[in-house]
């Protein structure tokens, strides 16, 4: 498929992710140049894909037998609810104009923490406690409403990256015929521990340790340990009590590799999912510092940068963080706050647009070694950053 085939557009304009996606797509036209995407006085949203003025004999058909990837990522001017209904219109807009396929890209899918409700399909779900179940009594479940209401707009495949919720994966995959497609961005993290100086990893990976903050989080670990592909790296897994609304205890969990003991001067890196507040972060690297460990670091796909989740983390128990863009207000400097100086940011558009390239039939090697790029602030201790071979 060339780049005359498909159409990168955004549901809002000026957003830095769907511009860069487009570019390593290799769209030769602007994301603004591709649809108009306007407000009415009466706040209602009105887009339109932009046709040839002299182009007559296909109204209504511009779009024919293209592919149209809508690119929609968090923004700090629009609510979730509003880009959500923004993205239904605009794919909306593409089949109304004749497109072929509908590809939504959103690297933090939207409402996957709202994966439970009481029912499933009007019976009360088996597999749940009727204390758990009436945690959720009266509400819905918006994650299966949410694709139910792309699907009718008119998405014919979701690209997400990192979903952390096995019921709203397997939604997703029913919905959409199996073409929903969750990227665990393993060998980005892998590439970056390997060739960095975050951590100091030794001989076969002997100085280096993963750890799991919960059972959670273990496949996530086990992955990227696996991807290391270096002998010496051990995995240790905490096991998280929660005693409070904010607050935990850990311990060690039986599938540990080694234990708490054994870590002293070896550097550690805890890696999740997301983060929110950082409670729990905090709590399994004050564990970890007792061990007497080296570096103690925190990686973490989707970043929610809430001001509780600045403070938690600016604690001397961790060292370092780094993250990926899922979430793009974490490029703001004022957003990383004070964790600016400890904060890496591994940027995932090359890396996306590797694997929708992949959907669309492009995709011709060249993002095989350079598969991310690095935003670092000039506070960081480690800056200038190192960039994957060939950027």
């Amino acid at each position: 498929m060339t780049p005359e085939n498909f159409v990168v557009v955004s549901n809002i304009s000026d957003n830095p992710f769907a511009i860069e996606l487009a570019r390593h797509l290799g769209q030769p036209l602007d994301v603004s140049d591709t649809i108009h995407l306007k407000d009415y006085a009466n706040t209602e949203f009105c887009p339109r894909f932009i046709s040839s003025e002299t182009e007559m004999d296909r109204i209504g058909r511009s779009l024919e037998g293209k592919t149209v990837v809508i690119a929609s990522s968090t923004n700090a001017r629009y609510t979730r609810n509003a880009l959500a209904m923004r993205t239904m219109i605009v794919a909306r807009a593409a089949k109304d104009n004749g497109a072929a396929r509908v590809i939504l890209v959103e690297p933090d899918l939207f409402y996957s923490a709202q994966d439970r409700g009481p029912t499933r399909n009007g019976e009360l779900e088996k597999d749940r406690s009727e204390k758990d179940l009436k945690k959720f009594d009266g509400q819905p479940f918006t994650a299966r409403l949410y694709a139910d209401l792309l699907k009718l707009a008119g998405v014919d495949a979701v690209v997400t990256v990192h979903n952390h919720s096995a019921k709203v994966q397997a939604l997703f995959k029913e919905t959409f015929g199996g073409q929903f497609y969750n990227l665990i961005p393993v060998d980005v993290y892998a590439d970056y521990i390997k060739r960095s100086d975050i951590v100091q990893v030794g001989k076969d990976g002997a100085n280096l340790v993963l750890c799991a903050p919960d059972a959670g989080a273990t496949p996530f670990v086990e992955l990227v340990q696996k991807t290391l592909d270096l002998p010496g790296v051990k995995r240790i897994v905490m096991r998280k009590e929660r005693t409070g609304e904010r607050s935990v205890t850990m311990s060690l969990a039986e599938s540990s590799e080694i234990g708490v003991d054994e870590i002293a001067g070896r550097d550690v890196i805890v890696l999740d999912d997301m983060v929110r507040t950082g409670t729990t972060i905090i709590q399994c690297s004050e564990a970890l510092k007792a061990g007497h460990t080296g570096k103690v670091c925190f990686g973490v796909t989707h970043f929610h940068t809430s001001i509780e989740a600045r403070e938690n983390l600016n604690s001397p128990f961790l060292d370092e963080i780094m993250t990926t863009n899922t979430i793009s207000t974490i490029l703001n400097r004022d957003e990383q706050g004070r964790l600016r100086k400890k904060l890496t940011v591994l940027k995932l558009s090359k890396w996306i647009a590797r694997h929708v390239m992949g959907l669309l039939g492009t995709y011709d090697g060249r993002y095989d070694r350079a598969f991310y790029s690095i935003d670092m602030s000039s506070q960081n201790k480690r800056w200038p950053p190192m960039q994957p071979s060939g950027l």
